[in-house]
């Protein structure tokens, strides 16, 4: 079995457990070889509520990669900042099957740090 596939299998289990409603959306984080991606979800309604990504013109860097440990803990930090401006202060962290070091924990600390509760 492959690791993408282990991902995926590890997801589906999260997500049996894990649910965004309106009063608690969920933070999904995803990161591909590239990219991180970070999407604050109420789930009841279907709904992105405050997003950010790596691939966004003002959050990108000059090098080729942007996934590292750095990036994810500016993104963190950002679509915390973005949350609070929609007064969403309390979320569901969703780790989308990744394990919790490294650039997961990262994001996680610096979303802690501006001012999400989880």
């Amino acid at each position: 079995m492959e690791t993408i596939d282990r991902i995926k299998i590890r997801h589906q289990r999260i997500r049996q457990r894990v649910t965004g409603t309106a009063k608690r959306p969920r933070l999904a984080v995803h990161f591909s070889g590239r990219h991180i991606y970070a999407q604050v979800i109420d789930d009841s309604l279907g709904k992105t509520v405050a997003a950010a990504s790596t691939v966004e013109s003002s959050v990108k860097g000059n090098r080729r990669t942007n996934a590292n440990v750095t990036m994810a803990a500016k993104l963190g930090a950002l679509v915390a900042e973005r949350s609070l401006q929609k007064n969403i202060k309390a979320v569901v962290f969703d780790r989308g099957g990744f394990s919790y070091h490294g650039k997961v924990k990262a994001l996680a600390d610096a979303a802690r740090a501006g001012g999400l509760e989880f």
